[in-house]
């Protein structure tokens, strides 16, 4: 799969579940962090700086999911 233009093609780290307060909060509970961690798949020919396995953030509502051989990519938008 390849991204064009300002788009990268990322696939999502799964974050480890968090403690507070002797409570562990797993990913699907925790709706309060806002930016997300990805590695980076594929970039598009207009994006400057980034390149393939980056690691990068991005808002959790950004982008759109895409199954790609049995597994969910997101494709987002850079400014």
């Amino acid at each position: 799969m390849q991204a064009i233009n300002h788009f990268l093609v990322i696939d999502k780290i799964k974050e480890a579940p968090k403690k507070v307060g002797g409570l562990e909060l797993t990913e699907s509970q925790n709706k309060d962090e806002r930016y997300l961690r990805a590695k980076v798949i594929s970039v598009g020919d207009l994006v400057p700086i980034i390149k393939k396995g980056d690691i990068v953030r991005y808002d959790r509502v950004a982008g759109q999911g895409v199954e790609f051989d049995g597994h969910l990519y997101y494709v987002i938008k850079t400014p």
